[in-house]
């Protein structure tokens, strides 16, 4: 008999586009079998996402982080976290040796769920609280126009 896959994760919320949801939830799918495999697409995710949302133009992606680091667009905890996601995802790009032991270093499945984390951040920063705040806004701009009082200003 055969199961479909699954993930532990809580699903995404609506906003996030598929074009990202997708590599998203592929990444959940694969962590128990090869966290390896879920950084990679993490890291993936993320590559793309600088690009289509903090409109980072390409290059690599230590540079793209960088770009996005000084621009100032992120919050501090972000920008703490997406340079992780390069730095675990580099485990499964090459062979990485440990300095001490000289075994080759593997991502670990803590690690590839933090990255997991860092992309859900990403993801409610970029789509999901612009939409909430746009939802909220609205409703109270009918009610002010309802009130005959001038809605609220947009940034």
């Amino acid at each position: 008999m055969i199961y479909p896959r699954t993930s532990s994760r809580v699903p995404l919320p609506k906003e996030v586009p598929e074009e990202f949801a997708e590599v998203y939830r592929e990444a959940c799918i694969v962590i128990s079998d090869s966290p390896k495999a879920s950084a990679a697409l993490s890291r993936r995710c993320l590559q793309h996402l600088l690009r289509e949302e903090a409109h980072i133009k390409q290059s690599n992606l230590t540079n793209e982080i960088q770009e996005v680091i000084e621009s100032g667009s992120l919050p501090p905890y972000i920008v703490e976290a997406i340079d992780a996601v390069r730095k675990i995802g580099n485990y499964t790009a090459r062979p990485i040796k440990s300095e001490r032991t000289g075994e080759v270093v593997d991502v670990e499945p803590g690690e590839a769920d933090w990255n997991l984390d860092v992309l859900e951040a990403l993801f409610n920063y970029y789509f999901v609280q612009p939409a909430t705040i746009k939802k909220k806004r609205e409703f109270l701009n009918l009610k002010l126009k309802e009130t005959d009082k001038k809605g609220i200003k947009k940034v």
